[in-house]
């Protein structure tokens, strides 16, 4: 399994396993007409911008075997002034699910922010009805949050929480466990 850094020519990859990431586990709280027919347009749109001209706090990194996209996490440095860093996304295809690698993402993720922006707290939102992903977040130490609503893109408002790690060495402390 190999780490890297994405770049540009990785958007097509990277937007294809976001948008099935989400067919696997919004349906059913996004609408099925917005996961089957616009995800995947909107995603490619969506990483194609984002490394066409990376914002100076963002990191995307990828974990992959051989030409295969295993999983990724998208960090946005001190992108809040009250909670730090964003895990803006972190997706791990369901062919390696339950072998860690959300896990290890996590981890280079705390590292990234512990390295450029120590000071940083962390934090992310996800989605209430996404049990699973909100109880991997919880195990690795983030505690629950604000509660709000998530805009999805196909108009339907969606309960999320924040959650939060006060400190980059929070996250590595728990993540290293678990690695």
């Amino acid at each position: 399994m190999e780490l890297r850094e994405a770049e540009y020519q990785d958007y097509a990859k990277i937007a294809k396993l976001h948008a099935k990431s989400w067919q696997e586990h919004y349906r059913g709280i996004v609408t099925d007409g917005y996961l089957d027919q616009y995800a995947a347009d909107d995603r490619l749109v969506i990483w194609q911008t984002r490394l066409t001209n990376p914002a100076f706090n963002q990191s995307v990194l990828l974990l992959e075997e051989g030409d295969t996209l295993c999983g990724f996490i998208c960090v946005y440095g001190n992108h809040n002034f009250d909670h730090g860093t964003m895990i803006d996304n972190l997706h791990v295809d369901s062919a390696y699910q339950g072998h860690g690698l959300g896990t290890q993402l996590m981890l280079e993720a705390a590292k990234w922010t512990e390295k450029y922006f120590p000071d940083s707290g962390l934090y992310l939102e996800v989605l209430d009805q996404n049990v699973a992903a909100k109880q991997f977040y919880l195990a690795l130490g983030g505690e629950e949050s604000q509660q709000s609503h998530w805009n999805s893109p196909c108009g339907t408002q969606v309960a999320e929480r924040m959650i939060v790690w006060p400190s980059p060495k929070l996250l590595l402390e728990k993540a290293q466990v678990f690695v």
